[in-house]
């Protein structure tokens, strides 16, 4: 199964519920890419010795990569750090995420600034561009290990909105006047 996306309800509940609009409104990959968002299908039992990651890790300049584990007993701090990650926020660098075991969603922002979820499976690598706004959450499932990948050193700065005064955020915002 490919990635799959859709436009968000307003909603107050939980939010590792999938909130999908009724009827459901997909968002669908082509969509995803005009927003800057960028997405691969990998096999993520060999994520170790695979040709493909290390193609794209080389392509991309993604030199720094570290796995982190989402869940109660193995993440400190994790309410607090799922609170965080879900707060809207933008960066300077892309994020880069690659689903190693588990799944998650990543919410980002359209260009009418209605909320996409993206739903995370294991094998699904994605690129989030610097500058969009974003939010982060597990599933129902409360759990996900992931690859974590960055360009040179790992920035963990994180700007919540709103942002719109950063240059990045500027660039990003110009960037969809053509899309």
């Amino acid at each position: 199964m490919g990635l799959e996306a859709w436009y968000m309800d307003s909603f107050d509940e939980d939010q590792r519920k999938p909130h999908r609009l009724n009827p459901n409104q997909s968002v669908s990959l082509d969509e995803l890419k005009k927003l800057g968002v960028y997405y691969w299908k990998l096999n993520a039992d060999v994520y170790e010795t695979d040709p493909e990651l290390e193609r794209i890790r080389k392509e991309q300049a993604y030199s720094y990569m570290d796995i982190i584990t989402i869940q109660k007993d193995t993440l400190p701090n994790y309410e607090e750090k799922l609170k965080m990650f879900f707060e809207e926020h933008l960066h300077l660098d892309d994020e880069i995420r690659y689903i190693l075991d588990g799944q998650a969603y990543f919410d980002v922002r359209d260009k009418e600034d209605r909320w996409i979820r993206i739903a995370m499976r294991k094998g699904d690598l994605i690129t989030l561009p610097a500058g969009i706004y974003h939010r982060f959450t597990l599933d129902e499932t409360n759990y996900t290990k992931a690859m974590r990948l960055f360009v040179g050193e790992p920035v963990w700065k994180a700007y919540n909105r709103p942002a719109d005064d950063f240059d990045i955020r500027q660039k990003y915002v110009a960037s969809l006047q053509g899309s």
